[in-house]
């Protein structure tokens, strides 16, 4: 059929079996085989940002730690390449699981109804087979980790497990989220020392308040929705007047603990790297503002920009914690 030929039905997302806030042009979309579509959308592989914002806190870890005690070794490059691969495979099973868990409220959401569960591509029964696939082929990386680095990395399927229903029972599953999306900065800094320290919870922490940050903007998208089904939410319980303060109250958060972080990690006596590594939240910072700023919250389209924009205002960190490993 041509284009002129279609049927507006044809074009909805549904009937292509496109995601509908799915990154224009994606990979899954255009080039992955037939067969494996439904299952690389469960993963979010059409949306590659929820991979960047789970991996990020992990290569804060990593190159706070190096920061911190002068070691870089080939093993650092296989936790910096495995927390990659592990992010992608981890993100995949935890998006997976929670469209099981949502299956039903997905299909009453105008943003969600297009996922694979609610448009009928697969069941719940493929889907949780699909997820437990994910999940051991990351545990394959995990086990190459030290031992507490291991222990860390099984206890984080706990808070991946609750965050599905957190939002029935808390205005505040962001929180929960936070839990889940951060536990990477706590593992990859205890794969490269081999102990859980302060500096690394203090970096968890602050991922934390981060995940608060872009998740309340990304919730508003959906709350006139969640209000009709009773789903809870930052962005519910806020409000569009009382939004724009609580996000400046968690960019300082972030920021501040952050700086914690990094004072607390910081060798005696090397200045030069704790000015660069400083550098890296105070760069974050002012990231968070400039999304502060152009925040309009009857916007989704301005909404969805501003949640994506936040794999940058991460990645600084991690730029900038490169550049004090070598300072």
């Amino acid at each position: 059929m041509t284009g002129a030929q279609q049927t507006p039905e044809a074009q909805k997302p549904e009937a292509s079996g496109r995601v509908s806030d799915a990154v224009t042009g994606n990979w899954v979309d255009h080039r992955a085989p037939a067969f494996a579509r439904p299952y690389l959308r469960l993963s979010r592989a059409d949306r590659p940002i929820g991979t960047w914002l789970l991996l990020l806190p992990c290569w804060w870890g990593l190159t706070l730690a190096m920061v911190s005690d002068g070691r870089a070794s080939w093993f650092d490059l296989w936790i910096f390449v495995g927390c990659g691969v592990g992010a992608i495979l981890m993100r995949g099973a935890g998006c997976t699981w929670n469209d099981i868990t949502d299956r039903h409220i997905d299909g009453s959401v105008a943003r969600t109804a297009s996922r694979p569960i609610p448009s009928g591509q697969v069941t719940a029964k493929q889907a949780l087979a699909w997820a437990v696939a994910q999940s051991l082929i990351a545990l394959l990386i995990l086990l190459t980790f030290p031992p507490m680095a291991i222990a860390l990395g099984v206890l984080s399927l706990a808070p991946v497990a609750v965050y599905p229903f957190a939002k029935r029972f808390t205005w505040w599953p962001q929180i929960f989220l936070g839990i889940a999306f951060n536990w990477g900065a706590l593992l990859a800094w205890t794969a490269h020392t081999g102990t859980l320290q302060w500096p690394a919870v203090f970096l968890y922490v602050a991922g934390m308040a981060w995940t608060l940050f872009y998740d309340t903007i990304y919730a508003h998208q959906d709350k006139e929705d969640d209000a009709l089904i009773g789903v809870k939410s930052t962005a519910r319980l806020f409000g569009d007047e009382a939004t724009p303060r609580w996000l400046a109250w968690f960019l300082a958060l972030t920021v501040a603990l952050q700086g914690v972080a990094i004072v607390l990690a910081a060798p005696d006596g090397e200045i030069l790297k704790l000015v660069v590594a400083l550098a890296g939240p105070w760069a974050m910072g002012w990231h968070m503002l400039w999304q502060l700023r152009r925040l309009k919250l009857d916007d989704n389209d301005r909404l969805l920009q501003l949640f994506r924009s936040n794999r940058d205002a991460g990645l600084l960190v991690v730029l900038f914690f490169a550049a004090a490993i070598i300072a």
